[in-house]
């Protein structure tokens, strides 16, 4: 498991960059499967897959577009991301053990919002697109190396303790 980044919005940039990479397994096909309930043979059935004209089994558009949500949950802008918007095209079918690669760089800040659009792409092994979004993400700021809900967290603590509350949360 892969550790997640905590980046504050206050530390984000534009240009700002990650990647990652995830090979494509069967277990994943199976599971995508049973938890969405699309039952279309181009999936499951490879002898469809092949009249249909593709290699083998297509993996889900949507599990090829979840590495997204990694991708903005673990890697960037990580554990303080609020997903907004994901603009998604599938260019490529993908298939069972294509390893795939999510790149993905910051293009924009909205101070006012607290949000940062993000360009992002899988490849697979063959540095083929595969897909392409737009993300749009707010991110909460740090307050000092901390993150704002500990302070209000602290801020609630201490008010109940003393009778006082500090302004930082008061304004919460």
């Amino acid at each position: 498991m892969q550790e997640v980044k905590i980046f504050g919005y206050d530390e984000l940039f534009v240009g700002q960059s990650a990647n990652f990479s995830r090979e494509v397994t069967n277990e994943m096909l199976e599971s995508f499967r049973a938890l969405s309930g699309d039952e279309n043979p181009l999936h499951s059935d490879e002898n469809f897959a092949k009249a249909s004209g593709f290699k083998s089994r297509v993996v889900y558009g949507m599990l090829t577009a979840s590495l997204y949500s990694c991708l903005t949950g673990v890697y960037l802008p990580g554990k303080y991301c609020f997903l907004h918007s994901v603009r998604a095209d599938f260019l490529s079918p993908v298939f069972v053990g294509d390893i795939l690669t999510c790149e993905a760089k910051i293009i924009e800040k909205r101070d006012l919002f607290q949000q940062i659009v993000i360009k992002a792409y899988i490849r697979n092994q063959d540095g083929k697109k595969v897909s392409r979004a737009i993300i749009e993400a707010g991110v909460k700021k740090k307050w000092g190396g901390v993150a704002r809900e500990q302070i209000f967290i602290f801020g609630r603590v201490f008010g109940n303790m003393f009778g006082v509350y500090p302004a930082a949360c008061v304004a919460g």
